[in-house]
């Protein structure tokens, strides 16, 4: 059980930087944003599989994949030819390693190359993108109040910048039955029931996508759109169920707070705004892992 413990740790790092934060073995979830004034509504379907395997004493590697289909329902007409953005994929693939630095701290770092299309002929170059990160993880589970620290750096490709970025995690069971959630993409705090089965949660996150358009299309105003975004602030309220300390069931509504779904030029600049509304958001899924 502790290596599997120490392996969805690591897991939970590794998509820390790309909006995930799911440190599951096993997900099978479904995301909804009804449509709106925009006219589009946005389906994902996503699966995650992660398969640890120990190397050593206190070492790990980890190997997993994690797919997401998108898929659009657009109820308006739009001022160009949009057939080829109605359903959108995304692939990772992860692998990761990870040692004990010393008796407080595990080091842990992570490659993850992503495939990111439409796919409307095979692939391309520039479908891909490349996610790493390095980073430090402290914890206490022998005391009243434990807590977890999650400290590094982390650099996606999607974002455009030619640096990396700062991560910063910090999770704290400040009494039996409540918890929280410091940090960026998230931020949560957690009510368990006395046996732990039933958890309610209230969240605000960042979700998103970043995906490469084949076959460049013309917008108005004679721009050409490359690419294809979404980024939005949410703020939900969820309820999770426990069949095990591992596997559950879980459920969360919510609304985008601040959200922008652009068609971006090659210069990664806005050429299109596709819908800058917030919205209702609902998700639902299955998985096994320790949150």
């Amino acid at each position: 059980m502790k290596q599997v413990y120490l392996c969805l740790l690591f897991l939970f790092v590794c998509s820390y930087y790309a909006y995930a934060q799911t440190p599951d073995v096993v997900r099978v979830e479904y995301t909804v944003i009804p449509e709106n004034d925009s006219g589009i509504r946005t389906s994902r379907y996503r699966a995650v599989l992660n398969v640890p395997f120990k190397i050593k004493e206190h070492n790990y590697l980890v190997i997993g994949s994690e797919y997401n289909r998108y898929d659009f329902r657009v109820g308006q007409p739009l001022p160009f030819a949009y057939r080829t953005l109605e359903r959108l994929h995304i692939i990772d693939v992860n692998l990761g390693y990870s040692f004990k630095w010393n008796d407080k701290w595990r080091f842990i770092g992570s490659v993850s190359p992503r495939l990111a299309s439409n796919f409307i002929q095979g692939i391309d170059n520039n479908d891909f993108r490349i996610n790493l990160s390095a980073v430090g993880l402290t914890e206490r589970k022998d005391i009243e109040k434990p807590y977890r620290l999650i400290a590094g750096l982390s650099f996606n490709s999607s974002t455009g910048l030619p640096f990396p970025l700062p991560v910063l995690n910090y999770y704290k069971r400040f009494h039996k039955n409540w918890s929280y959630t410091l940090g960026i993409p998230r931020l949560d705090i957690r009510h368990y029931s006395s046996n732990e089965k039933h958890v309610i949660q209230l969240a605000t996150f960042l979700d998103g996508y970043f995906v490469n358009i084949q076959n460049d299309i013309l917008l108005p105003d004679n721009q050409v759109g490359t690419s294809i975004s979404l980024s939005a602030l949410v703020l939900g309220a969820g309820y999770q169920y426990k069949f095990t300390k591992e596997i559950s069931i879980y459920g969360l509504v919510g609304y985008s707070l601040l959200q922008e779904g652009l068609i971006r030029d090659g210069s990664r600049n806005r050429a299109f705004v596709l819908n800058d509304e917030g919205n209702i958001y609902l998700r639902t899924g299955f998985k096994i892992g320790i949150f």
